[in-house]
């Protein structure tokens, strides 16, 4: 029986021993919604030859994203049928529209509007979460993104995957650093929340080289984290590297074990929004645990339970890498009343 004195932050880490986003929704949300994952026609920089060509190494959109599998569906007709699927399998009463496949915010701000403004039209879609990369993202994006926060739960998330840059050349990202984190900062000044993507074990990268990214993260002030195992997709470049013997992916453990270490440096009011990636129909190559996504994470607490630690449990001791406050939208600083957005869910 859980002590009613116990504030509900200690409660769930004594039980996951990490954020997890489920708790997240429990502590705000009084009704269950699921995110609509969408396919808005995008492309990206480093595939239309803007800053390169190909794509990230390792990025097969089909093979996370069911929607960009055959013709294109309006979004609207997209929203319909993902509240459908949705309602009657997990009982799901309202949406967050999430734009998934490739850059989301890769247009002029008028297409944009346009795209976001027409999943939002729907009565059932509450929230909005846009997938993007740090070099797409300008202020005048911002400004429009920031204008649908009074009414919507808002959040962007952000592409980074490693702060080393020698790996983000090695990938294709198209991108530094140093460019993820001016975007992160100009976004952290409107009432936008923000999701960071992490890859472990992407090529040549030691486990100093991914702790060195979890604690640059931990020192940004940004409110979720999604971590993704690197794994090999049919038809990428990356394949053609594995294939060649160049690239090796993990066992489960390894995975568990780096994920675990990862999240001890991860501030415990940063919430997990994924803690392994996942592939859908016949691309994966590997690596293959036969095991579900449940199995992997019920494996992080056990891991988390034999060391005695939890989320966060290393973060005390690390100098933040970002010298800047740690502001999160809308909340009350330096006695300035900023105004605080209606909160609503997203899914588990």
């Amino acid at each position: 029986m859980k002590n009613p004195s116990m504030p509900a932050k200690q409660s769930y880490l004594l039980k996951y021993r990490f954020f997890p986003f489920s708790e997240y929704l429990k502590e705000h949300f009084p009704y269950k919604v699921h995110k609509i994952p969408l396919h808005a026609g995008f492309t990206c920089p480093n595939r239309d030859g803007r800053v390169g060509v190909g794509g990230c190494t390792y990025c097969a959109n089909e093979s996370f994203s069911p929607n960009t599998r055959g013709p294109y569906i309006p979004i609207r007709a997209q929203i319909e049928n993902g509240k459908a699927f949705h309602k009657k399998r997990y009982g799901a009463e309202k949406f967050i529209a999430y734009f998934q496949s490739f850059t989301n915010t890769y247009a002029d701000v008028e297409t944009l509007r346009l795209c976001y403004e027409e999943a939002l039209a729907d009565k059932d879609v509450i929230g909005i979460s846009i997938g993007t990369r740090p070099d797409c993202v300008t202020d005048d994006i911002l400004d429009l993104i920031n204008g649908y926060t009074k009414k919507y739960h808002v959040w962007v998330e952000y592409g980074l995957q490693s702060i080393h840059d020698d790996t983000l050349k090695h990938i294709n990202r198209g991108h530094d650093y140093k460019m993820f984190l001016d975007a992160v900062n100009r976004t952290k000044r409107a009432c936008i929340n923000i999701c960071v993507h992490v890859i472990l074990g992407l090529p040549g990268e030691t486990r100093d080289n991914m702790m060195a990214t979890a604690e640059a993260v931990a020192g940004l002030g940004i409110q979720g984290i999604k971590l993704h195992h690197l794994y090999v997709a049919k038809n990428t470049a990356l394949a053609e590297e594995y294939f060649k013997g160049n690239v090796k992916t993990m066992d489960m453990n390894t995975y568990i074990q780096l994920a675990t270490d990862f999240l001890e440096r991860i501030p415990s009011d940063v919430t997990v929004q994924r803690l392994v990636g996942d592939t859908h129909g016949n691309f994966l190559v590997s690596p293959i645990w036969n095991a579900s996504k449940a199995e992997i994470t019920s494996g992080v607490t056990r891991e988390f339970e034999r060391r005695g630690t939890s989320q966060g449990s290393r973060y005390s001791a690390l100098a933040p890498t970002v010298n800047q406050p740690v502001l999160f939208p809308c909340q009350k600083i330096k006695g300035q009343d900023l105004e605080e957005p209606k909160l609503h869910t997203l899914e588990i």
